[in-house]
């Protein structure tokens, strides 16, 4: 006796699972295994520190002595570290960058998808 089927029969009658995990628990519940921060985020985390702890430290420049171009020290040293700072946080980003994006190939997104080239 051979049973036939509808279409609409066998794909309510299947139930697929897309990722089948040993323990049971739905793959929405499921959460990826937390990476651990490497060297790149503790140096990172140091670049992008140093201009805080240098300008939040006004006793350490907090004087009218040496001028660099009639400029006080006061305001030629703070100048200083906005290009520091600068500097700093273009390197964490990418040390960071690196380390999330490992090397990947490019596309090419120049053309709209869907689109092809003739």
């Amino acid at each position: 006796m051979a049973v036939t089927l509808t279409p609409r029969e066998v794909l309510v009658s299947v139930k697929v699972d897309p990722d089948p995990s040993p323990d049971g628990t739905p793959p929405a519940a499921r959460r990826p295994e937390p990476r651990g921060r490497g060297p790149a985020y503790v140096v990172a985390g140091v670049l992008l520190l140093a201009p805080f702890v240098a300008l939040l430290w006004v006793s350490s420049y907090a004087k009218d002595e040496p001028r660099l171009f009639g400029f006080p020290f006061f305001y030629w040293y703070q100048l200083m570290w906005v290009f520091i700072a600068a500097a700093a946080t273009y390197v964490s980003y990418l040390l960071v960058r690196r380390v999330e994006r490992p090397h990947g190939a490019l596309t090419d997104r120049s053309e709209p998808r869907g689109q092809v080239r003739p």
